[in-house]
């Protein structure tokens, strides 16, 4: 039974529908930056391209430097085959980096299905966060946030709220992590625009609310401004219903 309401954007739903159509339950890469931008979320400008001169012109109309990453339902884990290069700063590096792309995958991923290459702009650096949605068993839908890098990964210094969220929840859940501080200005840094972090956050949990198929959510990094946020990343996991 279609769980979809109608509230979610036609976009989304038909992202939703030709996966599971298909019987994928992880969408792939660009599935899921424009699922998450049909709900306000800004990512990394990016485009799939199926050949080196569409790569150049993709790269070319989004400005370099750029990143290419493979585009592969069979491919969980792009850099462990060498799908991925970034920093490329001309029209000979993204010949030099798809040429290359595609080498490694054939050669350590043979029978992958490719559905094209990801020409994506490079971001500019800035403070990493994550922000994630997650489906429990029993409680439903919840969101979680964190700071990147190490802050996750070792000190597990991460928040959990219960899906829907208010602001105020939101800008709770960002302040109550130890690492906050990073994000208000610190040691004379320019403070980050915390209110678009909640808001990224909010839409977040609208997703998680709305598309009962979705079973988890990960946005990481998301880029944190002085002004605005961007999602470099994004993966979405599929409910088997």
């Amino acid at each position: 039974m279609n769980k979809l309401t109608t509230s979610i954007p036609t976009k989304a739903r038909d992202i939703i529908q030709n996966a599971l159509q298909n019987k994928r339950y992880k969408l792939l890469e660009p599935e899921s930056k424009e699922l998450i931008a049909a709900f306000g979320i800004t990512t990394a400008r990016h485009t799939v391209t199926a050949s080196v001169k569409e790569a150049i012109q993709a790269a070319t109309s989004i400005g370099y430097p750029i990143v290419l990453k493979i585009v592969s339902p069979d491919i969980s884990h792009k850099t462990d085959v060498g799908g991925v290069k970034v920093g490329i700063k001309d029209d000979e590096g993204v010949k030099a980096a798809y040429e290359e792309i595609m080498k490694n995958v054939n050669i350590k991923k043979p029978d992958a299905r490719i559905e094209g290459i990801l020409v994506e702009e490079m971001a500019t650096p800035s403070t990493e966060v994550i922000v994630g949605g997650l489906r429990d068993p029993q409680f439903g839908p919840a969101v979680m946030f964190g700071l990147g890098g190490i802050f996750v990964e070792i000190y597990k210094d991460v928040s959990f709220r219960i899906a829907p969220l208010e602001e105020y929840e939101a800008l709770d859940m960002i302040h109550e992590i130890k690492g906050s501080k990073i994000l208000k200005g610190f040691r004379n840094t320019e403070a980050l625009d915390i209110t678009s972090l909640a808001q990224t956050i909010i839409k977040v949990s609208n997703i998680m609310v709305s598309i009962e198929e979705i079973k988890e959510i990960d946005l990481n990094p998301v880029l944190v401004y002085p002004k605005g946020v961007k999602a470099v990343d994004a993966r979405i996991i599929l409910s088997r219903l």
